[in-house]
């Protein structure tokens, strides 16, 4: 790996320390590599059969996990080590039922492939999307170890299809095979010559799709709801909640119950979110000594139920769009057969973009937009059927990646 990328690498874990005194999401991140070792020394003898799962974050193990579930059933002898970057995932993936070892991945450097890969010596490594790490990824070809990327999205602008981005091209090579999203990703490939690619579409299709499948009664939900309309905001930031504010402020909103699940569930960010209405609200962590029939907002302060609470939606709204943090996931409302409101900062979701023009998502720019859509989606029973109806057709035509992918894997 050239020079250049590993001083790089070496800035960046030494950047990482200093934020760390002064950012606890960053720490820790910091602390939990420094753990890696001694958790993978602990848990895994020489002589286990192993495979490796690595995603960035959450939304990734997300994206990934119907493919993790079939070759946990296939690979029951093996133990799964299934790495992260993010804490955002490990935190709350730490425990997950498809792992036997649950770790932070170590920064990308020679000396931490080589030390990680002889304890793990994985039958197969799994990709999620991206995190491309050529140290670790080099260490497996020159092994020749087996590994695949799935659900991987490419653009143009990124380094590995640049005059200067030789050294973290030549990392794709280590993988056996490449599962693109679109035809756009496998074309980008083929510039470079990587020709092992298939399109096999998004996983997240098949993961949000098996929610159907699922038991998503939640009685809380259903007391709060009564027979009301409900619209469901998901994955807010401050941007969307001030548009939400004042139309729940506002008297277009009577008669509609609102859910508000925000990203950031920190006790001042809830305050603030209480204080700025005017109607009557009560907080998940509290719902059971306050009376959910009288009150109009029902604020979610905690994390892993939003799937559910989507299957109780009339109307959705997915946050991150509005501001410039990065849109949030929108199938999983979609699966309900719901049309969705978004910002328009949603360039680098294909899917997005997908289901606007299918008519079943709306991007609003500014409050006279948001209050625009969301009251004709209220006030017209049949836009509002065919719009979500739309997004279920999208998501129905899209399904069948993890076949594709298991059928390589002949499993």
């Amino acid at each position: 790996m050239g020079f250049i990328y590993n001083i790089g690498i070496a800035l960046a874990g030494f950047g990482l320390k200093t934020t760390s005194l002064f950012n606890e999401k960053i720490k820790k991140g910091v602390v939990g590599r420094q753990k890696t070792y001694s958790t993978l020394q602990k848990n895994l003898k020489p002589s286990d059969k192993t495979l490796w799962f690595h995603c960035a974050s959450l939304g990734e193990y997300e994206q990934g996990l119907p493919v993790f579930k079939a070759l946990r059933n296939r690979y029951k002898e093996h133990k799964i080590i299934l790495s992260f970057f993010s804490p955002s995932g490990y935190d709350i993936r730490k425990n997950s039922p498809i792992a036997n070892v649950v770790v932070y991945l170590p920064l990308d450097t020679k000396k931490n492939a080589n030390r990680f890969l002889d304890l793990l010596n994985p039958e197969l490594t799994v990709f999620v999307k991206y995190d491309i790490w050529p140290n670790f990824l080099n260490e497996l070809k020159r092994r020749q170890l087996r590994a695949i990327l799935i659900s991987a999205a490419f653009r143009e602008n990124q380094s590995f299809f640049k005059f200067y981005g030789k050294q973290v091209r030549e990392a794709l090579f280590a993988f056996q095979h490449i599962f693109t999203q679109n035809d756009h990703s496998k074309k980008l490939l083929q510039s470079i010559n990587y020709n092992n690619v298939t399109v096999s579409g998004d996983t997240r299709f098949d993961r949000v799709s098996s929610q159907l499948e699922q038991d998503n009664t939640l009685k809380f939900i259903e007391t709060f709801k009564q027979n009301r309309l409900c619209v469901v905001a998901g994955s807010t930031w401050p941007e969307d909640e001030i548009l939400l504010i004042n139309f729940i402020n506002s008297e277009d909103s009577k008669g509609v119950k609102f859910i508000i699940a925000p990203h950031n569930i920190k006790s001042n960010q809830i305050k603030n979110i209480q204080e700025k209405l005017t109607v009557e609200s009560v907080l998940f962590s509290e719902k059971d000594n306050k009376n959910l029939e009288i009150a109009e907002v029902f604020i979610i302060d905690t994390i892993g139920i939003l799937s559910k609470i989507y299957s109780y939606a009339h109307i959705a709204h997915v946050g991150g769009a509005v501001g410039t943090t990065g849109l949030h996931n929108t199938l999983e409302p979609a699966v309900f057969g719901v049309p969705i409101i978004i910002g328009t900062h949603h360039s680098k979701f294909p899917e997005a973009q997908d289901m606007i023009d299918k008519g079943g998502m709306f991007s609003i720019s500014n409050q006279k937009e948001f209050d625009a859509i969301l009251n004709e989606l209220i006030q017209n029973d049949q836009k509002r059927f065919l719009a979500g109806n739309n997004n279920l057709k999208y998501i129905e035509t899209n399904k069948g990646a993890v076949t594709k992918i298991l059928k390589y894997l002949n499993l």
